[in-house]
């Protein structure tokens, strides 16, 4: 049988409770899906547990980086330093603003962005840094926060795929002036649906960010400026609210699933396949990417054996056409590239039981001790 990439039971046990409370708030008088009381509860049980001033829900990861970019003022003529490789938001938010991305190369063994590199792109027209936690790595925020000091820029933290990482005892989500969440189903707190969050220190930012979420609303149907509209689905509150507590369980299986890969990955690095650098500290294995020198050829011999496992991000964002009009004549990002070629993700939910875990590990070892045997 197949193991698969993504879950298809990922919510199976919380299935009644989904249903459940659909009904409940759809016959509530007051008839209230949008940014309701369980919006507000969900805000706040999530603010409690970073320590931060403010959490502000809203549509989307992607919605939420556009909102803090906004609130920060970031505009026409404005530069944001973000990584080569990544999600399309990286740069889809900044230019959607009108500003400028500007592309730094990674780490070539983590993935994320290299502070070295991030740098060297600051410019006098840069008004932010925007590094992205990556798979299962989360950034070095302490030496980005370092750089956007002593540079004076603004600093925002795309946390997406990194709720429940924790680096040097400080939560993913608020090492900037402002951070983000991804709620998308298959995020460490993925829901049935959409969603995300606005994480910030500053109480003003997360205000303006709470205003520019509703159309610019500062009460009802006042509007001291233009917004948007991106707001969190009282179903899906309501359901969050219900998922937090099992969070901390899901991600230590996660965590223990990313462990015994990286045991048995760490004798194939002469063979051609790098995993993730091991330990816990700014982790979060929302992915677990491998690195492997013949990525396709491994792709289909774990296809072959029943193991799903998935390609992210095949070209650098300033190699795509939707970017490459921010991308200077001549320049290269060669580790991006080298990630793009070779990069692949194997299942880690915390749904796999340990025997397939152990035919995932069993199989890339295979296919490793195969090559070198070929060879």
């Amino acid at each position: 049988m197949t193991i698969p990439f993504f879950p298809p039971d990922l919510f199976e046990d919380d299935r009644q409770v989904l249903l459940d409370l659909v009904h409940a708030i759809g016959t509530a008088p007051e008839q209230r899906f949008l940014l309701g009381e369980h919006t507000a509860r969900f805000e706040e049980a999530l603010r409690a547990s970073l320590g931060a001033a403010d959490v502000v829900a809203c549509s989307s990861g992607t919605s939420a980086l556009t909102l803090v970019l906004h609130a920060l003022g970031i505009g026409p003529g404005d530069e944001v330093v973000v990584p080569a490789y990544g999600c399309a938001p990286l740069a889809n938010t900044v230019a959607g603003l009108r500003a400028t991305p500007v592309f730094a190369d990674i780490d070539p063994w983590t993935m994320v962005a290299d502070p070295d590199e991030v740098e060297r792109a600051i410019s006098d027209r840069t008004r932010a840094v925007m590094p992205a936690h990556m798979f299962s790595v989360m950034a070095d925020m302490p030496r980005m926060r370092e750089i956007a000091r002593r540079h004076g820029v603004r600093l925002v933290e795309d946390s997406a795929v990194a709720q429940g990482g924790v680096l040097d005892g400080r939560p993913a989500g608020t090492w900037g002036e402002a951070g983000v969440f991804s709620f998308v189903q298959v995020k460490t707190f993925g829901t049935a649906g959409e969603g995300g969050a606005v994480v910030t220190m500053d109480p003003e930012l997360g205000r303006a960010v709470r205003s520019l979420r509703n159309h610019g609303q500062s009460e009802r149907f006042v509007y001291p400026r233009t917004g948007y509209n991106s707001r969190f689905d009282e179903v899906l509150a309501a359901f969050q609210l219900h998922r937090l507590p099992g969070l901390p369980a899901r991600l230590e299986r996660r965590a223990r699933i990313a462990d015994y890969y990286t045991e048995r990955f760490t004798p194939l690095r002469e063979r051609g396949v790098l995993p993730p650098p091991p330990g816990r500290n700014g982790r979060c294995y929302y992915v677990y990417s491998l690195l492997a020198e013949e990525r396709d050829e491994l792709k289909r011999y774990l296809a072959d054996r029943g193991v799903e496992s998935h390609v992210y991000y095949p070209l650098p964002l300033p190699r795509q056409s939707a970017f490459t009009r921010f991308a200077p004549a001549g320049r290269g990002w060669p580790h991006a590239e080298s990630a793009a070629r070779r990069q692949l993700a194997i299942p880690v939910h915390p749904r796999l039981t340990d025997a397939q875990v152990e035919h995932i590990a069993d199989t890339v070892c295979a296919y490793a001790h195969s090559k070198e045997r070929n060879s």
